[in-house]
């Protein structure tokens, strides 16, 4: 009898950080939400400052966040919440508190913070292009002119470059580093050998989104009197429920680009 994953529910707690840069009207800055079980609070702030205020009051709301979040370690983030609700001025307001039902805290911050804060979209300094996997080969791998279907935020410890695209992954094959319908960066060209990397591959005879895969790149080479060649190459899942896949000589694949991380699962 097959087992049925049970999705673990509870309370949360959020409220909205609102900033009034001097001279311009007042905008939803982040989204603070409190894990009441573990007193900790999860934190997310735009980061487009240097668009909307000036150079000074952008260095000091950057390191807004920053500040909190130590803050919260120090005091506790309840203590915190009650502190701000009580002590912040005009400059930076807080707004009550709201209860939330979530499954996961990172998710749920992710969710709220799309739901209150509209930053700029700052292309490949914040934002990166989203596309379907098909938009996605045609943009990348035959330089044809696709517009993205969306822009999404990243995380502000990611590195981003021209050459990073974001695509949604359906299937269980790489779980559980990648989870099915999870939101994930790609970068196009892939570093380095390819040997043991996650690598995003298209299968020309194959139809629709099913040409698509992920998988681990594995390539078993030989010498030979013309030097070495590969022997085989594997695609490996990451799930053992599912087989490798040995590709033959002249199959008809192409790698696409190299996995990055999850950005999210939605």
């Amino acid at each position: 009898m097959e087992s049925i994953a049970t999705l673990t529910t509870q309370f949360g707690q959020y409220a909205v950080v609102q900033i009034a840069v001097p001279g311009t009207s007042p905008v939803n800055a982040g989204v603070l939400l409190l894990d009441p079980a573990t007193n900790r609070l999860h934190i997310r702030f735009r980061r487009d400052w240097d668009e909307i205020a000036g150079e000074e009051d952008a260095e000091v709301l950057e390191a807004l966040a920053g500040d909190i979040e130590n803050k919260a370690q120090e005091m506790g983030a309840s203590q915190l919440l009650d502190w701000m609700e009580e002590h912040l001025s005009n400059v930076i307001q807080i707004s009550d508190r709201e209860p939330v039902l979530v499954d996961s805290f990172e998710s749920s911050a992710a969710r709220l913070y799309r739901q209150h804060v509209s930053p700029k979209v700052l292309s490949f300094r914040t934002h990166l292009p989203k596309y379907s996997l098909r938009a996605a080969a045609g943009r990348f791998g035959e330089q044809m002119e696709v517009e993205p279907e969306d822009w999404e935020e990243t995380p502000a410890n990611l590195k981003l470059t021209e050459d990073m695209f974001i695509a949604h992954v359906v299937g269980h094959s790489m779980e559980p580093r990648i989870p099915d319908g999870s939101l994930c960066v790609f970068r196009y060209n892939v570093v380095g050998s390819r040997n043991g990397k996650l690598v995003l591959v298209m299968h020309y005879g194959e139809t629709g989104e099913n040409r698509f895969t992920i998988k681990r790149y594995r390539s078993v080479k030989a010498q030979s009197e013309e030097g070495w060649k590969h022997e085989k190459i594997v695609l490996e899942p990451l799930n053992p429920e599912y087989e490798p896949w040995e590709l033959e000589e002249n199959s008809p694949i192409k790698v696409l680009a190299e996995f990055v991380t999850v950005l999210e699962n939605r």
